[in-house]
């Protein structure tokens, strides 16, 4: 039985007085026989921090006690921020700050109960001086940490080093601001002992004396640190990933077909001799997603977006849906993806490659003049004809040379994934084809485009870099990926289809995982107001959508582009799943859920068996029509889970792309000539500079004393370096051209120097 919300109820009375549990119960009237449950389920959320025990064992909430239970994430530096957990996912509560000599025996991640500082209080006491005005937060409730809930980690990983008494670890996490001490290695259980500067997993005692270390003991070794065989295993084991598949589920995929089966044919749309093309990265080896076109005269067009049918081949009962579940989502580290489906599906039967029958999920869409006219829904079987790379159809687009185009870089042979010709092997009519078919998908979708930036969405789009590895799995380089119009093209037809099927399903009441962006809160839009007024931009009231369009358009041309949208990314909500349509605020839809991804989201997956149980014409539904009964309340289980699961792969692929990028500057110190980086300037310091390189968006830092023409010092409004004999400056927003000098990567610090003037 439940009680929590009897008790709830009971605890917020203006009468009550803290109680032991026993009290409780006979208030609440709970048969002695039922006493047991009653104690069992108030012991969980006294663990969990939903209910807090006092003296004498007396439970109350935790805001009777001016205690405050959650989340408490560590900055380098020391400090923290507690972020309450709350039970209403539409209202974040604003994080508690907590100053590194309050953090008691806590660590990164960590769930925690602490003492809420009455304001009269805040910034007094011991502590780092910066931490008492740091005007960031300000206006931000403080806290102590009283009490650990739950630990975040019971193993870390980390680097083995020698002090002069003792062995300790240093965690891969820079979060985590102590070492962890450990035994002689040589008295380890293992077969190997570890050695000095081995990447090890310790597993961790308990930590209860503030002033001493925590200890641990090693119980694996990884390899030597910072080789990429050792930081990919760590990542693995930090973020809780698997590469491999149970065996079980392996059973289940080793009779995959090869092929289409002919009975699945019967029964769906025959849509194989409709002009189709898929449009991937060069190195994709999945593809999901495909598009048709096809003229129907009187201006009008009809759009197919084709998405791999999934659902076809993972059944609900199965191992391999349980698999896919507790996963959520492929997870794409640098060089490597852990995938949500095994191969025989990802890569195989479910893959829209070129040439080869396949089966799908297909939204249609009629439209003229950029507006649509209907839409239509079905389980199709197509085939691809062709497998273009954005490149690919970028110069399709821009380029009316079609020899230049036949001589476009191609993907590697087994990244096509079809046994189709290149396009060095095509002749011009069908390069012509191709051509105009992806400019008039180009011309509606661009109208699509415009049409939804006018109605509020927000173009948060910014370049990405991408990094390729060696055969050895190191950085090997770095490419700057801009969102120009080919992805723009793919993008808008996705967004169609996925606002179209929320669409249908909200229309006709019928529960669904909805893709959901809540508003952001007033306080940090007007923190971001102000700090936007710091670096030149006036803007209006951006609770306004209209002013935060202005804002956006602002950034756009402004040198720090990059770091401001993150800026503003940061600024807004976190996008998640939900059981309920609340709406998307960044792409200002109402209605709008994931489903032109089933290969690497169980969002989408499910989605597509809501799609066919709803929307498929009867004929065309698959013989488990009810393959799963999706109600209200298992749906709303699935969406939290799978955002926690985004999330997590969302941290593992951010720290993937920190530990490559650190690793390919750091290879630059081994060179004899040095490359030259342009950067922008991005804030001024005291002590130096914070640069962010332009093709990279690499993030470093610029000490002054690297600076050695001249005895330089900061403006007052913090703005600029000026040399005193010299008048040399140095600008937030100014261009220069940096080398590296020096490469943390137990801190994830790059340092950079200014490249000696005759060199600029």
């Amino acid at each position: 039985m439940a009680y929590l919300a009897r008790v709830l109820d009971l605890l917020k009375s203006k009468d009550y007085i803290p109680l032991p549990s026993p009290r409780i119960a006979e208030l609440l009237e709970i048969p002695e026989g039922e006493f047991p449950d009653f104690e069992t389920e108030i012991q969980q959320h006294l663990k969990q921090g939903t209910l807090v025990k006092l003296k004498k064992n007396r439970i109350c909430l935790p805001r009777d006690a001016d205690l405050v239970t959650g989340i408490i994430r560590f900055r380098q530096g020391g400090s923290a921020a507690l972020w309450p957990e709350t039970l209403d996912p539409k209202n974040r509560p604003t994080p508690f700050q907590i100053r590194s000599d309050e953090t008691g025996v806590s660590m990164h991640g960590d769930r925690v109960v602490a003492r809420i500082n009455s304001r009269n209080k805040r910034n007094k006491g011991r502590g780092d001086r910066r931490e008492k005005v740091n005007p960031r937060f300000k206006d931000e409730p403080t806290a102590k940490v009283i009490r650990i809930l739950e630990r975040a980690n019971e193993t870390l990983t980390g680097t083995l080093k020698r002090g002069r008494m003792f062995y300790f670890v240093i965690p891969d996490e820079p979060r985590i601001v102590h070492d962890i001490l450990v035994p002689d290695p040589k008295e380890s259980n293992l077969s190997v002992p570890p050695q000095i500067d081995d990447k090890v997993v310790v597993k961790l005692y308990p930590w209860e004396e503030r002033h001493l270390n925590p200890e641990g003991e090693i119980i694996e070794v990884l390899g030597k640190t910072h080789t990429p065989g050792a930081e990919y295993k760590a990542l693995l084991h930090q973020y809780r990933l698997n590469p491999d598949f149970p065996d079980n589920v392996l059973d289940e995929v080793k009779d995959t077909p090869k092929e289409v089966a002919k009975e699945e044919l019967l029964r769906r749309r025959d849509i194989r001799d409709q002009f189709t093309l898929t449009i991937d990265p060069q190195d994709a080896k999945d593809f999901d997603d495909a598009i048709s076109i096809e003229d129907l005269g009187d201006g009008k067009t009809r759009i197919g977006i084709h998405i791999a049918d999934v659902s076809a081949y993972v059944k609900p009962s199965t191992a391999l849906n349980r698999e896919a579940f507790n996963r959520g989502n492929s997870t794409y580290l640098v060089g490597k993806v852990i995938p949500m489906l095994p191969h025989p599906l990802s890569n195989g039967i479910c893959s829209l490659v070129e040439d080869e029958d396949r089966l799908t999920k297909s939204v249609f869409l009629v439209v003229a003049g950029g507006k649509i006219l209907s839409t239509e829904f079905a389980n199709t079987v197509i085939r691809s004809n062709k497998r273009l790379t954005y490149e690919q159809a970028f110069a399709f687009l821009k380029q009316d040379n079609l020899e230049k185009i036949r001589k476009l870089p191609l993907p590697p042979k087994h990244q096509t994934g079809s046994t189709g010709k290149a396009l060095n092997e095509l002749n011009n009519e069908e390069l012509k084809k191709i051509q105009n078919a992806i400019r008039l998908l180009w011309d509606i979708a661009s109208r699509f485009r415009k049409k939804r930036m006018l109605a509020g969405s927000l173009d948060l789009d910014m370049a990405e870099t991408k990094i390729y590895v060696d055969p050895d799995g190191a950085a090997d380089r770095i490419v700057k990926v801009v969102n120009d119009e080919s992805h723009q093209l793919i993008e808008e037809y996705m967004l169609s289809a996925n606002e179209a099927v929320a669409k249908a399903l909200n229309k006709r009441r019928i529960p669904a995982i909805h893709r959901v962006h809540d508003k952001p809160d007033a306080e940090k839009l007007d923190e971001l107001s102000q700090y936007m007024d710091t670096v030149g931009i006036s803007i209006g009231d951006l609770t306004t959508k209209r002013h935060m369009t202005d804002l956006l358009a602002k950034i756009k041309v402004h040198p720090q582009s990059h770091s401001l949208r993150i800026m503003v990314l940061r600024s807004l909500k976190q996008a998640q799943y939900r059981a309920t349509a609340d709406g998307h605020y960044g792409l200002g839809k109402q209605n709008y859920l994931h489903f032109t991804s089933p290969i690497r989201r169980y969002a989408d997956l499910v989605v597509h068996r809501i799609f066919d149980r709803y929307l498929v014409p009867e004929e065309q539904r698959p013989p488990e029509e009810r393959q799963q009964n999706y109600d209200a309340g298992s749906l709303a289980s699935v969406a939290q889970h799978i955002s926690i699961t985004e999330q997590n792969s969302t941290d593992a692929e951010r720290e993937s792309t920190k530990i490559k990028l650190l690793e390919f500057f750091e290879r630059e110190l081994d060179k004899k000539v040095r490359t030259r980086f342009e950067a922008v300037i991005m804030d001024i310091r005291n002590h130096g500079m914070f640069v962010e390189l332009t093709e990279s968006m690499a993030y470093g830092f610029i000490h002054v004393s690297s600076l050695k023409d001249d005895l330089y010092s900061t403006s007052r409004d913090g703005a600029r370096l000026t040399g005193r004999r010299s008048r040399r400056k140095f600008t937030i927003g100014q261009k220069i051209l940096v080398s590296v000098y020096r490469v943390d990567r137990f801190k994830r610090q790059i340092d950079f120097i200014v490249a000696s003037k005759e060199n600029e």
